[in-house]
């Protein structure tokens, strides 16, 4: 942790944001957001007090740190083999990189953080380490954290990121990771509230040759949620897997912007991302591929699948591929549909009441996304609660 060399980034954040102002409809990433949630966003004041929470202990051999944006989350911890604290000359250099390198460091919620989050959980990595869990706690008003994540060469990880959020509250969040070669991360991301806080979340991610990455969310209950994660392969023969789930009810707005870029060839991108919509929610996805001429023989796959319980909700997906290369593969497709009749029929005609055959089938639906979690996400219940909201 450093706030030395935080001072600087916190000035150049406050002076963004200061020059950008708010964003505005007439920029497409912010064209379907409710600025005036966002507005309300950023005038909460920074969090003083974490507050008390009680979580589920963590499963066996799992590492839980604390990050509240006030406490030292490794005060009292014994790091285990393999992980150990960067230097300050190392978190110098590391910090920001991966940002710049996913082309997101002047993004608006990237500047939010920069002026907001007041110390960095700088962890690197070096081979097989136990499983790590960050529970990201609130308190009132606004809470700020970042963390920067360095894998070395052959490193393997799984990292499950738990974010609640209860009240009028806000929380930003900032990760960066760096994954060497032949790294493997396996990253889940449970970010679930009780309907009234926002949520800024944003992800970047850089990958060398032959790494893997495997990310999966289930968000869900925020009045106000924006989740970015950005991908990029350094040199292509890299391995990305994204897996969404965006669950919203009442008038909530949940976004998802996705952005994978191969900057050399023979990368390979899978991703599906569903969003489940009722009551007057809107849901949004957008998802951007770039293969530029560099990326031969790229093979990507995008599916963005929707689900809409309401007749009063919204979802826009949008898809997109920017493919320059001619050696590729690459498809993407998306669908917005409601629960099927004949699904329905058949599972009362088998003596099934009708809300529990569409609660079934909401479960199903929900549960490819959701067993693709870490493990250490199983004493978290994700599933108990999910639905509840949607089909009320």
């Amino acid at each position: 942790m450093s706030r030395t060399v935080l001072a600087p980034v916190q000035q150049r954040g406050r002076e963004a944001l200061a020059r950008m102002g708010l964003p505005t409809r007439r920029e497409e990433a912010w064209r379907l957001t409710d600025l005036k949630r966002l507005e309300a966003l950023s005038r909460l004041p920074l969090s003083a007090t974490p507050a008390p929470t009680a979580w589920p202990a963590p499963a066996p051999e799992v590492l839980r740190l604390v990050l509240d944006g006030v406490g030292d989350p490794l005060e009292g911890v014994s790091l285990p083999e393999g992980v150990r604290v960067l230097q300050p000359a190392e978190l110098e250099q590391a910090l920001g990189h991966t940002l710049d390198r996913c082309a997101c460091a002047a993004d608006w919620p990237v500047e939010f953080n920069h002026a907001s989050a007041r110390q960095v959980l700088a962890l690197g990595i070096r081979g097989a380490v136990p499983p790590l869990e960050l529970v990201m706690a609130g308190g009132d008003g606004l809470t700020a954290t970042r963390v920067l994540l360095l894998l070395e060469e052959k490193a393997e990880l799984e990292l499950l990121q738990v974010c609640p959020g209860a009240g009028a509250t806000a929380h930003s969040h900032l990760l960066e990771v760096h994954l060497g070669q032949e790294a493997t991360l396996r990253h889940g991301l449970i970010a679930c509230a009780d309907g009234n806080p926002s949520l800024l979340a944003h992800c970047a991610v850089e990958q060398e040759p032959r790494s893997s990455y495997a990310f999966s969310s289930v968000v869900k209950g925020w009045s106000f949620a924006r989740l970015e994660p950005r991908v990029v392969q350094v040199d292509g023969a890299a391995s990305t897997t994204l897996r969404g789930l965006a669950v919203t009810s009442e008038d909530q707005q949940l976004a998802t912007h996705s952005a994978v870029r191969f900057n050399g060839p023979d990368g390979g991108l899978d991703q599906l991302h569903k969003c489940l919509a009722g009551g007057r929610s809107h849901a949004i996805f957008n998802g951007a591929i770039q293969v530029p001429r560099e990326a031969q023989r790229t093979d990507a796959a995008q599916l963005s699948r929707n689900l809409l319980v309401s007749d009063r909700a919204r979802i826009d997906t949008k898809p997109e591929l920017e493919i320059v290369a001619d050696d590729v593969r690459c498809a993407h497709g998306a669908t917005v549909s409601q629960l099927q009749d004949d699904e329905l029929f058949y599972l009362q005609s088998r003596g099934i009441a009708a809300a529990d055959a569409a609660a079934l089938l909401l479960r199903g639906y929900c549960q490819e996304v959701v067993d693709q979690l870490p493990a250490a996400a199983s004493v978290w219940q994700v599933m108990d609660g999910l639905l509840a909201e949607v089909t009320s």
